[in-house]
């Protein structure tokens, strides 16, 4: 369960290979499994009545899974979002950065499943629980 990608070393994946995101994200912790990613949130991230959008949770769980699963496997820019379930439980706090605490429950050759609890930073309060299921590409490890 060794991790064949560091922190500096996923950061520079991203902002290789989807550089219109990487400036947004940021790995905070990350172990075997289990990850913690910041999206620093900005006005563009913001819907009308000052809350952050859907979208942009939906970004955070899907980077969280991602990033945890390439820290698994290397870097396999490939591996794509098969699928995402999101519960909104709560309106994010305005101004804040949110934090994905994601962990995988399921990695395979072929299949990796995790989930993402998602807050506002500095509140122990979920607003969003995401499940989502990734396929990776063959001879991928």
């Amino acid at each position: 369960m060794d991790l064949k990608m560091t922190p500096d070393d996923l950061h520079a994946f991203l902002a290789a290979e989807f550089p219109q995101v990487c400036e947004d994200f940021s790995v905070e912790s990350l172990a075997p499994g289990r990850i913690v990613i910041r999206h620093r949130v900005a006005e563009r991230h913001l819907r009308p009545g000052g809350t952050v959008s859907g979208p942009t949770i939906f970004a955070l769980a899907d980077v969280s899974i991602y990033l945890a699963i390439l820290s698994r496997i290397g870097p396999v820019a490939l591996a794509v979002t098969t699928n995402c379930a999101i519960d909104f439980m709560r309106k994010p706090a305005a101004g804040r950065d949110l934090l994905g605490e994601g962990r995988l429950l399921k990695l395979g050759r072929r299949l990796a499943v995790g989930d993402v609890l998602i807050r506002s930073e500095g509140s122990d309060d979920i607003v969003a629980r995401a499940s989502l299921t990734y396929a990776i590409p063959p001879n991928a490890s």
